[in-house]
C-alpha cells in the first residue's frame, strides 16, 4: 500500500477532521522517527497515517480499538509489520504488552501529538513554531494538564534510546513542518 492509497482508505474510515489532523500529524512523527533510528520512512509513516482508522467504526472503544484496523488492514497488501504495531499502539484491546521498537515508537509518537497541540493552544498565536519542547516536556509534569494524554505511552520514547527532550524536539519540529495541514 502507497500513501495515496493509505490516504483514500484515511477518508473514507474517518469524517472528524481534527482526528484526520491527528493521523497526518502522527505520520509525519512517526517518519521523524523513523529517519533518527535509521528505519523505513515510508514504512513507519503509514503506520503513523493509519493507526486510528477504525477509531470512528468501534467509536474509540479502547476494548477493540486497533483491532478492527488490523482486521480492515489484512486484506491489503501492507506490511505485516504495520498491522502488528498498530494492533500494539492499545494495548488494552490486546491484552499484551508493546516489545519492538516499532510498536513502542508508534505508542509514543501519536501519543506526544496530543501534548504538542495542547501546548500550541494555550499560546497565544496558536503557532506550532511558537512551541518550544521545553514547553512540551514542562506541561508532562502537570498532570491537569491535557489530562486525557497518556505521559507513560509517551515516555515509551526511553525504550526506542530517545530521551524525552529530544524527543519532544524530533516530534515538534516534524508537526512544525506540517503546520498548514495542522491548522497551527
Amino acid at each position: 500500500m502507497n500513501r495515496t492509497e493509505a490516504i483514500k482508505l484515511l477518508k473514507e474510515n474517518i469524517k472528524n477532521e481534527n482526528m484526520l489532523k491527528h493521523c497526518y500529524a502522527s505520520e509525519a512523527v512517526m517518519r521523524a522517527l523513523a529517519k533518527r533510528l535509521g528505519k523505513d520512512e515510508d514504512k513507519w509513516g503509514l503506520a503513523g497515517l493509519l493507526h486510528d482508522l477504525d477509531v470512528e467504526k468501534v467509536n474509540a472503544d479502547p476494548k477493540v480499538h486497533g483491532l478492527e484496523t488490523a482486521k480492515m488492514l489484512a486484506e491489503t497488501d501492507i506490511d505485516p509489520e504495520i498491522i502488528d504495531a498498530i494492533k500494539m499502539h492499545n494495548e488494552e484491546a490486546t491484552g499484551l504488552e508493546r516489545t519492538t521498537e516499532f510498536q513502542h515508537a508508534l505508542a509514543a509518537g501519536e501519543t506526544i501529538t496530543g501534548m504538542i497541540v495542547a501546548t500550541t493552544l494555550v499560546y497565544p498565536d496558536k503557532k506550532l513554531a511558537s512551541v518550544k519542547p521545553k514547553s512540551i516536556t514542562k506541561r508532562m509534569k502537570t498532570k491537569a494538564f491535557a489530562a486525557s494524554v497518556n505521559r507513560e505511552s509517551i515516555m515509551e520514547c526511553e525504550k526506542i534510546g530517545i530521551p524525552l527532550n529530544e524527543f519532544a524536539a524530533i516530534c515538534l519540529e516534524a508537526m512544525t513542518e506540517i503546520s498548514d495541514v495542522m491548522g497551527l
